[in-house]
């Protein structure tokens, strides 16, 4: 039995404590966001605070200090963020994922890992991710990993690292002299990783997920790490990541809602021949925001709905079926988070004239965002399993994007 399985911590904070802190977090992190987007000012300082504030802990078991929150409780509060700003959410992905990871861990000395890794989150520590790699088929990995006396070299370059620039540690995967997928894990600081801010989509342009470069990187053995996923079986941590994205869509519909109410208070003025003196007393006005919110209500209910189902997937002790479930209800919410967000963002511009165009406003990062998160996955896919599901049983792929 380990020290810290033995003796129980103080939680640092309750999942309410936790929300509170973010109450008075997330207006200031809202507050600079689309002068960030636009500037290109990558958003260091606020992940570091949520970190700071604990945010991280929310699934962390009490014996290790954390808040034991429950699926549900740490996507709703990842909606929240995603509504002050979707580029910080999406970036904290990573972070998110690797804690669910070491939940879901049965490996041999997964509990030592968590002991060890939990600390540091309690300690504020920011986890990245180097992964995809680009000019190969899909998912295939060219980075390499060999033996160094009693440790090990890696060296590659891999694209879509989100968040690795706002980390303290950065995983990856190379294939060893087997031709065998080993992750590991690095200090941000490790001589010859380097990671570049070069990351050009339309949208979701701060989620620092460019270019990393692996030269001839020292990997000690003790940050390798076990891979448990089995090919062909589903990992309940699969349904969370991809939760976790629509999550982020329905933090951008919020977010939508929010600047489209902003702007018919603040800045919009009625068209000449509307009945109304004020923008808010406009019927086409109020409409409009009426059919943003009814988007935004949307996304986050079934956002949460799908979470429920992660949760009783872990209550089941993980049963198959149950995972299987689970994939097929964050399939959903994924497949109506994208297009509500997605509608959302569009309406936006219908709650003022040409003026809400303005580059100053900064209104179609909604959009631009929305878009970009839609597009790590073709919803299309999502939509057709969750068909062959209900008219066949089929499970859905366990290709790592259910």
């Amino acid at each position: 039995m380990t020290t810290l399985t033995a003796v129980p911590k103080t939680p640092v904070a309750s999942v309410e404590e936790l929300n509170a802190r973010a109450d008075v977090l997330l207006p200031l992190i809202a507050a600079g966001a689309a002068q960030r987007e636009r500037e290109r000012q990558l958003p260091y300082e606020a992940v570091a605070q949520i970190a700071k504030a604990g945010l991280f802990t929310t699934r962390i078991p009490t014996r290790f200090g954390g808040a034991a929150g429950s699926v549900r409780d740490v996507i709703g509060l990842l909606i929240r963020i995603a509504s002050a700003d979707s580029n910080v959410a999406q970036a904290l992905r990573p972070g998110f994922g690797f804690i669910e990871g070491l939940l879901a861990s049965g490996a041999e000395g997964a509990e030592g890992e968590r002991e060890r890794w939990f600390e540091r989150y309690l300690q504020g520590a920011v986890v990245g991710n180097a992964g995809w790699e680009v000019g190969g088929a899909n998912g295939s990995i060219s980075a390499r990993i060999v033996r160094d006396g009693e440790h090990y070299r890696a060296t590659g370059s891999k694209y879509y690292s989100t968040g690795s620039l706002y980390a303290d540690w950065v995983s990856a995967v190379a294939l060893d002299e087997n031709e065998q997928p080993v992750s590991f894990i690095l200090p941000r600081d490790r001589k010859g990783l380097e990671l570049l801010d070069d990351f050009d989509a339309m949208g979701q342009r701060l989620t620092a997920s460019g270019t990393t470069h692996l030269h001839d990187v020292l990997v000690r053995s003790d940050e390798i790490r076990t891979r448990t996923v089995e090919e062909g079986k589903r990992t309940i941590v699969t349904p969370f990541l991809q939760l976790f994205l629509a999550a982020v869509q329905a933090g951008i519909a919020r977010n939508a809602l929010n600047d489209a109410v902003a702007f018919a208070n603040d800045h919009a003025r009625p068209i000449k021949h509307s009945s109304a003196s004020r923008s808010v007393d406009d019927p086409y006005v109020e409409l409009s925001v009426g059919d943003i919110s009814a988007r935004a209500f949307t996304a986050e209910a079934v956002v949460l709905r799908a979470a429920e189902a992660i949760d009783r997937a872990w209550a089941g002790d993980l049963d198959p079926q149950a995972v299987d479930q689970a994939a097929i209800a964050v399939a959903q919410a994924q497949y109506i988070a994208a297009e509500s967000a997605l509608k959302a963002a569009e309406l936006v511009f219908d709650v003022g004239g040409a003026s809400t165009t303005g580059r100053a406003h900064n209104l179609d990062r909604h959009w631009r965002n929305a878009r970009t998160v839609a597009n790590h996955n073709p919803r299309h896919w999502k939509a057709a399993a969750v068909g062959a599901w209900q008219l066949k049983g089929t499970p859905p792929p366990t290709s790592g994007l259910f």
